[in-house]
């Protein structure tokens, strides 16, 4: 069945579990920039393939679901080195996604995102830096987390922009995206309730008239908290917060991939290597004010939250796009998904985002995002509000 979906990058990699534990029975699939022992990882690009050595070791995160009974049964598609929203990669071709195989299945988790949704396993794990766990999520209809920044180790996960890297995870039901957060994450305060939802309305002016009246009408229908406000998250806009985040990430990626690509000459796909060379042209020394930026976001969302304030927002602009859709309306298309992901990911707090309406069979994700380290206290509340 994976030949069919094409979300597998190498499935013949199995590892029984090492111990037993809470996630016993299940199987899991990791996106193939995550460490595994003997394994070699290839990121989306055979030249990266080619230039790099097998892992000595397994990423923490792989050893800790090994140990509570998961089974890991193979590698899963990733866009790139990682950069991308799309799903599709010009070398080794696009999962299927079981939602519409004519639309782009995300990424660039995209083949963690097919395996789950397919029913290939039971849980995925993927990394998100702008997006790439909860943006697939959103298109091929799942359950999709992505946790504070830093609260779950990275070592052993290819690097995109580090300041922003974090391990994320996706399944088809609620209750078993809470199991893997309470295996993953280290032990947090779970006590008191969100009393206050904030609907950005400035993020819900991206979601076209036909979704955001569908997606606003299966809100209004839940149990959540009785104090709601509709507010302008964002001052300057989220095309501006958008900009920052695309700028202090491109800083990063080149700081940390530029060197690789100077050497080695990868040849990279439409849209991944016209993004890699602009990177090459950013300065760290001009773009001071983004820095400073990004600080005072973070205040004002951090303020707005507090202990007990949620906010709403649509994960992405709409439905998956259609496949082969390249030049300026995909890159419009993506500019939108990134002022909605760029939220989460600049503040770096964590985010969930929920399947539960599809429009015209095409699922549209809704999305909750809380203070920094309330990861399993949104974990749990998301999964009391859907019994």
């Amino acid at each position: 069945m994976s030949d069919q979906w094409n979300a597998f990058f190498d499935e013949k990699i199995e590892l029984e579990p090492t111990k037993g534990g809470t996630l016993n029975g299940l199987t899991f699939a990791v996106k193939d920039v995550i460490s595994i022992k003997g394994y070699k990882n290839g990121a989306g690009n055979p030249d990266w393939l080619k230039t790099h050595k097998e892992s000595q070791e397994h990423a923490p995160v792989v050893v800790c679901l090994l140990e509570q009974g998961a089974k890991l049964v193979g590698t899963t598609q990733t866009d790139e080195i990682m950069y991308s929203l799309n799903g599709e990669n010009f070398h080794y071709g696009t999962p299927v996604n079981p939602k519409d195989p004519r639309r782009i299945p995300g990424g660039s988790s995209s083949g963690s995102a097919v395996a789950v949704a397919a029913g290939l396993v039971d849980f995925a794990i993927g990394t998100d830096t702008g997006g790439s766990v909860r943006i697939p999520s959103s298109y091929c209809g799942i359950y999709g987390f992505r946790p504070t920044h830093g609260a779950i180790s990275v070592d052993g996960v290819i690097p995109l922009a580090r300041s922003f890297d974090t391990v994320g995870w996706m399944t088809r039901d609620p209750e078993l995206l809470c199991r893997v957060g309470e295996v993953l994450l280290e032990a947090q305060n779970t006590s008191g309730s969100f009393t206050e939802m904030f609907f950005a309305e400035d993020a819900w002016g991206l979601l076209g008239d036909e979704y955001r009246e569908a997606l606003l009408k299966t809100v209004s229908s839940m149990k959540l908290p009785k104090i709601r406000e509709w507010v302008k998250i964002s001052e300057e806009g989220l095309s501006e917060w958008s900009s920052a985040f695309r700028i202090l990430q491109g800083l990063e990626i080149w700081n940390e991939h530029g060197e690789w690509i100077k050497k080695e000459k990868p040849t990279f796909g439409p849209g991944i290597s016209e993004r890699f060379q602009w990177t090459s042209t950013l300065n760290s020394s001009e773009s001071r004010q983004q820095f400073q930026f990004r600080e005072n976001m973070k205040q004002s969302i951090s303020g707005l939250l507090g202990e007990s304030g949620i906010i709403c927002i649509p994960t992405a602009p709409g439905p998956a796009p259609l496949l082969n859709l390249y030049g300026e309306k995909a890159e419009q298309y993506r500019m939108k998904a990134m002022q909605l992901s760029c939220i989460a990911g600049l503040a770096g707090l964590p985010q969930v985002t929920l399947p539960l309406i599809e429009v015209n069979g095409l699922p549209i994700g809704l999305s909750f995002i809380t203070n920094q380290d309330q990861d399993l206290k949104l974990l749990n509340w998301v999964k009391s509000i859907l019994r």
